[in-house]
């Protein structure tokens, strides 16, 4: 699935129209996963497996309890260049404890769907914008979780996707993996995060993405702000 030839179907709906016999869900969560060139085997397995934990932790469990009742619908994405991202599963409810046993298992067996290519943030956040547009759930709130570990370098300048995407009422957050440049945090609170309640974290390298994307998936589900994890 490419973003590439879709996006201007998407543009053209001038509002989000909720399909018949959506189910309610309090958040819409994108996670978009960076799997350009500059992320290589060992950190691509990191990732999956951070999330993976991620949703198996109580934290995240009673994280959806506090969020309104109405549980989540998580889809995850694969993203490297302008014409590269993948669906890697579609949107999946996560609202008790085996719906989430479920969604870890998903993303264990998640394949790297590439394996090169530049860093196009900005064609991760317009292939999101695709996925929250032809969906079967109502989402209260619609969010994109950006990973990654470059600054946008290919495709369409990052601040001008963000800006659409936020005029249509979606959150942009962002987890700025530090390794390859220690100030991408700064690129992405300037050009990348927007919206309600919007925020970036850190990570020093891929072995510190586990416990960064709990706390961050705490906070996007619920709001709560976890300092560290017990």
């Amino acid at each position: 699935m490419r973003a590439a030839g879709l996006l201007a179907a998407a543009i053209a709906l001038a509002s989000w129209a909720t399909p018949a016999r959506a189910e309610y869900v309090d958040l819409e969560l994108v996670l978009a996963v960076d799997v350009s060139s500059s992320v290589n085997g060992e950190e691509f397995a990191l990732q999956m497996d951070g999330l993976a934990r991620a949703f198996r932790n109580p934290l995240l469990l009673r994280a959806l309890e506090a969020a309104g009742g109405g549980g989540i619908a998580v889809a995850l994405v694969q993203w490297a260049g302008p014409e590269s991202q993948a669906l890697a599963f579609d949107f999946q409810r996560v609202d008790s404890p085996g719906s989430a046993q479920r969604v870890a298992a998903l993303i264990e067996q998640t394949p790297r769907l590439f394996d090169s290519g530049g860093t196009s943030i900005s064609g991760a956040i317009d292939f999101a914008m695709l996925l929250f547009a032809a969906n079967l759930f109502d989402g209260r709130r619609h969010t994109i979780d950006i990973s990654g570990d470059g600054r946008n370098n290919h495709g369409r300048q990052v601040a001008v996707a963000r800006d659409e995407a936020l005029a249509q009422g979606v959150t942009i957050n962002g987890l700025a993996i530090l390794n390859e440049e220690p100030n991408l945090d700064l690129h992405y609170s300037r050009s990348v995060i927007g919206g309600p309640d919007c925020f970036v974290m850190t990570a020093d390298d891929y072995t510190d993405f586990q416990d960064a994307i709990l706390i961050k998936l705490v906070r996007e589900i619920s709001g709560s702000i976890v300092s560290r994890l017990p």
